[in-house]
C-alpha cells in the first residue's frame, strides 16, 4: 500500500498524529461508542415507535434496516477514522490530499455535530432540571394537566432555560477537556453499567405493576399489519440516526480506536447493545404507562409530562421519578460527549490547541449559538427563519439534510473511490483477512444497500417521498 495513514501529513497539519490519545482497552472502545449511540431517543422515541408500529414486528423491521443502512456507515466511519488517525474533517485531507472536495463530508460532519449540540443541550438541560425538581418532590403529581404545566413554565423562562443549558455545557466540557482515555472513556466505563443497572432496577418494579402485561403486549406483540411502507421508512431513518452516524463522530471515535480493535464486531456489538437499552426502557416505561391509562405518546410529553404523572402514583414515586431522570441524563451525557468531541477534536489537531483551549472556544461558541435555540419558547419564540424557530432549524438541517448527506457520501467515499484493497487492508488490521466474507457482505452493503437506503432517508426527510 505503500506509506500508511501515519506517514502521510497534509501541509497545514501541525499536530504529529501519533500524539493523540486513545482508547486503552476493548471495553473502553464499546463503552465509549455506546455511549455515543445510546442517547434521550432510547428511552422514549424507539420504544414508541416500536409499540406504534407493530411491536416486534417493527423491531424485526428495524434490525435489519440497522444491518442494512446504520451498521455499514458506523464500520466506515470508524475504519476511516483509524486509518486517517486524525478528526472528522482532516481524515479526508489525509487520505485524499489531492481531492481536498472530499474535505466537505467532514466539514459537514463537524457543522452538523455542532448544529446537534446546540439543541441537543437544551433538552440535556430540561433534564437536568427535572433531576433537581424530582428530588425536591415538585413533580409528584398524578395529573398529566399538573405536569405538563410544569414543563410549560420550565421550557418558557428564559432565565431557567439558558442557565441549564450552560450547566450541561460545562459539565461535558469539562469531561472533554480530561482527554479520551481520563475523560471521554473514564467516564463512559462508569456510566453504562451505570446505566443499565438503573433500567433493570425500574424495569423490575415496572413489571410488577397490574398492567404490566398490556404495557408488554403493546411493546412485543407482533402485528404484521402495521408494517407499511412509511413503517418501513420509519425504520430505516431510526435505525440511520440511533447509531450516531453521518455527524462525525464515529470518524473521531475511530481514530483512537487500536489497531488491534476489530471494526466489524465492535459495531455490531454496539448496535445490539443500543437495541437492548432501548427494549429495557420499554419494559421500564410501558407497563407503568398502562397500568395507569396513560396513552403511549411518543416524544418529550411522554418524557416531560407523562412519565412524572406515571411514577408518581408507584410507592416510593419521588425516588422512582428522580431514577428515571437521572437514567435520561447518563443516557443524554454520552451522546453529548462523542457529539463535542467532534468539533473539539478538529481544533485540537488542526490548528495546535491544547484541549483545554479547544474545548472553551466550543464551549462558548456553543453557549452563544445555543442560546437561540434554548430560547426558542420564549422571546425567541416569534423568530421563524424558513417558518421554523431556531430549535426546529437546528433539528431539520441536521436530522433531515447534513446527517443523511454525510452518510451518503462517506458510503460513495469508502466503497467506490478508498475501495475494495484499502478497504480490507484497514479492516484486516494490515495482516491476514481473517474476516474475509464479512468484509465481502460490508462492501456490498456499503457500495449498493446502504446508499440506497441513505438517500431514500435523505428524500423522505425533505418531504420528496
Amino acid at each position: 500500500m505503500g506509506k500508511t495513514s501515519e506517514d502521510c501529513v497534509v501541509a497545514d497539519q501541525v499536530t504529529p498524529l501519533k500524539s493523540r490519545d486513545s482508547f486503552t482497552s476493548g471495553l473502553g472502545v464499546i463503552a465509549a461508542t455506546l455511549g455515543s449511540a445510546v442517547g434521550l431517543g432510547n428511552i422514549w422515541k424507539f420504544p414508541s415507535l416500536t409499540g406504534l408500529n407493530g411491536g416486534a414486528a417493527f423491531i424485526i423491521v428495524y434490525i435489519l434496516a440497522a444491518f442494512m443502512a446504520g451498521v455499514p456507515v458506523m464500520i466506515a466511519e470508524l475504519m476511516l477514522g483509524r486509518r486517517s488517525r486524525s478528526d472528522a474533517l482532516t481524515t479526508f485531507r489525509v487520505l485524499e490530499p489531492k481531492r481536498a472536495q472530499w474535505g466537505l463530508i467532514g466539514a459537514a460532519g463537524v457543522l452538523s455535530a455542532f448544529l446537534i449540540l446546540a439543541f441537543y443541550t437544551e433538552v440535556a438541560g430540561w433534564v437536568i432540571a427535572y433531576v433537581f425538581k424530582a428530588a425536591s418532590g415538585s413533580l409528584l403529581s398524578t395529573d398529566p394537566k399538573v405536569t405538563s404545566a410544569a414543563f410549560e413554565k420550565l421550557i418558557a423562562d428564559p432565565v431557567q432555560s439558558v442557565f441549564w443549558q450552560c450547566i450541561v455545557l460545562v459539565f461535558v466540557g469539562a469531561i472533554i477537556i480530561a482527554g479520551v482515555s481520563k475523560g471521554i472513556e473514564k467516564t463512559t466505563k462508569r456510566l453504562m453499567p451505570v446505566l443499565f443497572a438503573i433500567l433493570v432496577m425500574i424495569g423490575v418494579r415496572s413489571l410488577m405493576l397490574p398492567g404490566a402485561a398490556a404495557g408488554l403486549n403493546f411493546l412485543f406483540r407482533p402485528d404484521f399489519s402495521k408494517v407499511t411502507g412509511a413503517v418501513l421508512l420509519t425504520a430505516m431513518g431510526l435505525a440511520f440516526f440511533k447509531l450516531s452516524v453521518g455527524m462525525g463522530t464515529m470518524i473521531t471515535y475511530g481514530s483512537y480506536f487500536t489497531k488491534e480493535e476489530n471494526i466489524p464486531l465492535t459495531a455490531l456489538r454496539v448496535m445490539l447493545a443500543d437495541l437492548t437499552v432501548s427494549i429495557l426502557a420499554g419494559i421500564a416505561i410501558f407497563p407503568a404507562v398502562f397500568t395507569y391509562g396513560f396513552k403511549p405518546e411518543a416524544g418529550p410529553s411522554l418524557l416531560f409530562i407523562t412519565i412524572p404523572a406515571v411514577f408518581s402514583q408507584i410507592p416510593f414515586g419521588s425516588a422512582f421519578v428522580m431514577l428515571f431522570f437521572v437514567l435520561a441524563a447518563i443516557a443524554a451525557t454520552g451522546a453529548m460527549l462523542s457529539i463535542m468531541e467532534v468539533p473539539v477534536a478538529y481544533l485540537h489537531h488542526r490548528f495546535s490547541m491544547s484541549r483545554l483551549k479547544a474545548t472553551t472556544m466550543t464551549v462558548i461558541l456553543l453557549a452563544l449559538i445555543g442560546s437561540t435555540a434554548a430560547l426558542s419558547n420564549s422571546v425567541l419564540a416569534g423568530v421563524k427563519p424558513f417558518g421554523m424557530t431556531f430549535f426546529d432549524l437546528y433539528d431539520f438541517l441536521t436530522s433531515n439534510l447534513l446527517m443523511p448527506v454525510g452518510g451518503f457520501f462517506i458510503c460513495l467515499y469508502a466503497g467506490w473511490v478508498w475501495g475494495p484493497q484499502k478497504v480490507k487492508e484497514a479492516l484486516s488490521n494490515d495482516g491476514e483477512l481473517k474476516n474475509g466474507g464479512v468484509i465481502t457482505l460490508f462492501l456490498y452493503l456499503l457500495k449498493y444497500v446502504a446508499p440506497i437506503s441513505i438517500g431514500i432517508i435523505l428524500l423522505r426527510g425533505l418531504k420528496i417521498i
